[in-house]
């Protein structure tokens, strides 16, 4: 009875805290896009992009290049039902433009859904191009097998994960973007707040409102904090910002709309990236801790905080590799390129790309890996002052 009474509390616990945590990302996001500017779409001018179904392929005048991989060059003519906004329902007769490249190589045939442009030119009129493939559905799909494979495997502490999960993600794309483009607010500090706040919230969630969850949630609000001081010397030793990465010209664009301040979104990316690995291992270790203390009560802190590090020391070099292997990942194309060009060692060196990508890996792994021994420490002296009390 008095186990069942605890589980009640817990839960109501975590969900209390998930509350008041959603309602607080609630109000962050009202206050977020006040006054934002919206594209406006007028009854003669306006882009939008809609889906549409292809009734009949009229003609098809494509062949394969086998010089690009067999890929799929030419052009068809589709007969289209637009079935989404303001021209739903209209039939339209388009070409459909192939070539090996991103945005024109999109096959279509009978019966298949697309995701369309259409631009108003005016008083009901209008042209129709293909944009791509409509995947919406699938993508949806995709993340409820997600989903719910986390919550049969997971149980309880499954939805607990799934809703840390949404919060997390809610408060990325939902308040720190709009904090930093609409806002103009500091990049770092604010990644920071709405790391500090997601950490904190899923770690109730999953964890409860004790000893491990909270200790965990300090060691990886420092790892993080350090992973973000790593970066911001190294960057500033060789010259390296926000300044420096690919989308920053589009990105001085928008500052002048908003107030977006670029220069320090190379680390507030870096903070991100590495909140989710020190998240796993901070927890893991604050739990190894916990349980060994729960064991052997008898241990002091010096022997627990060896415990937690042993752990941590277990599974640091396969999360380290993680990080790693995840940015080369996303750089892979690039690594192939520059294998193929054949580029000097001096200029692969000194290109941006790669400090950037070398200061993401190490400050990730950085962080993650001094989240250990924090942690560990962290756990040991809590545990043993709440006994001692």
């Amino acid at each position: 009875m008095k186990r069942k009474s605890f589980d009640k509390k817990e839960l109501l616990t975590r969900a209390l805290t998930g509350v008041i945590g959603f309602a607080l990302l609630l109000g962050m996001r009202f206050y977020a896009v006040q006054g934002r500017s919206v594209y406006e779409i007028t009854p003669t001018t306006g882009i939008e992009y809609e889906t549409a179904e292809v009734l009949e392929v009229l003609e098809d005048n494509t062949q394969t290049n086998p010089d690009i991989e067999d890929t799929l060059v030419g052009s068809q003519k589709l007969e289209l039902e637009i079935k989404s906004g303001r021209y739903s329902g209209d039939e339209v007769e388009i070409t459909n433009y192939l070539s090996p490249y991103r945005n024109y190589s999109i096959y279509a045939e009978q019966g298949m859904t697309l995701s369309v442009r259409i631009t108003t030119t005016g008083d009901n009129e209008y042209t129709v191009s293909v944009d791509n493939y409509e995947r919406t559905p699938w993508l949806l799909i995709f993340i409820g097998i997600f989903l719910l494979v986390l919550i049969i495997v997971g149980g309880r502490q499954g939805i607990s994960a799934v809703f840390g999960l949404l919060f997390t993600t809610g408060g990325v794309i939902f308040v720190l973007l709009p904090l930093l483009v609409q806002r103009g607010w500091p990049p770092i500090p604010t990644t920071l707040l709405v790391v500090a706040l997601t950490m904190f919230v899923s770690f109730v969630l999953i964890g409860g409102l004790h000893t491990k969850s909270m200790t965990a949630a300090l060691g990886c609000f420092g790892g993080v904090l350090l992973a973000g001081l790593f970066a911001a010397l190294a960057g500033r030793i060789v010259h390296i910002s926000g300044l420096n990465m690919d989308e920053a010209e589009s990105l001085v664009l928008t500052a002048s709309d908003g107030g977006l301040k670029v220069r320090g979104l190379l680390i507030c990316g870096i903070l991100i990236a590495a909140e989710g690995a020190i998240m796993d291992i901070s927890m893991s270790v604050a739990s190894a801790v916990d349980e060994v203390h729960a064991v052997d009560p008898a241990r002091s802190a010096k022997e627990l905080f060896r415990s937690g590090m042993n752990i941590g020391r277990d599974a640091m070099g396969t999360m380290a590799n993680t990080l790693v292997l995840a940015f080369a990942g996303t750089g892979l194309n690039m690594m192939l390129l520059i294998y193929a060009y054949d580029v000097s060692y001096e200029r692969l060196m000194n290109a941006d790309f790669l400090s950037m990508e070398l200061i993401r890996a190490i400050a990730g792994s950085l962080g993650m890996i001094l989240a250990v021994p924090l942690v560990a420490f962290l756990s040991a002296q809590i545990l043993k002052k709440k006994q001692a009390a």
